[in-house]
């Protein structure tokens, strides 16, 4: 199963969340600080690009070419509705792309995306679930890993792997303790 972080600094503290991600073995690690300014973000993707040097853990700026290049990280993570995927692909050794549908997510896979993150698929604050069943339709049509996303918790990850998704994605999930 895949564990995929993605940060949110108004939750907690990054590094603090990053570092343990990192020592737990989650597989990748997405910053996804939109208001930070560049400078700011370059140096927080920077630090924890370091703090990952030497495992598993791949770290990927969210739809930030230009800071993913410039901190020498693994890739990027598209939103929907970001940079064009087949234009950033060529670029990156990783990529992942967000999909609310199951149009986005084959136009994802046919992009080139290494790998895509779909939901939400239950309650989360300020969205509206897609639910299981879109999940199931999209991990039967795509060769690439699905990940869920959404509402996703220990108690309820066993639901969206048993649907076909590769692993979990999520934000309050690796900040709020054991997953």
């Amino acid at each position: 199963m895949i564990r995929y972080y993605v940060t949110d600094r108004r939750q907690g503290d990054v590094l603090t969340h990053a570092l343990r991600a990192i020592r737990d073995g989650v597989q990748m690690i997405q910053i996804r600080e939109k208001d930070l300014p560049a400078r700011d973000l370059f140096g927080l993707v920077s630090r924890i690009r370091d703090i990952a040097a030497g495992a598993k853990t791949r770290i990927l700026a969210n739809d930030r070419l230009d800071i993913a290049l410039a901190a020498g990280i693994d890739g990027v993570h598209l939103p929907s509705n970001g940079l064009p995927a087949a234009r950033v692909r060529p670029l990156v050794k990783l990529l992942g792309i967000s999909t609310h549908t199951l149009g986005e997510a084959i136009g994802a896979e046919r992009a080139g995306a290494d790998f895509i993150v779909f939901g939400p698929v239950f309650d989360t604050p300020g969205k509206v679930p897609v639910g299981l069943e879109p999940l199931r339709k999209v991990t039967s049509q795509l060769k690439i890993p699905v990940l869920a996303i959404g509402g996703i918790t220990v108690e309820n990850s066993r639901e969206v792997l048993d649907a076909g998704a590769a692993g979990i994605a999520g934000i309050r999930l690796f900040q709020s303790g054991p997953y």
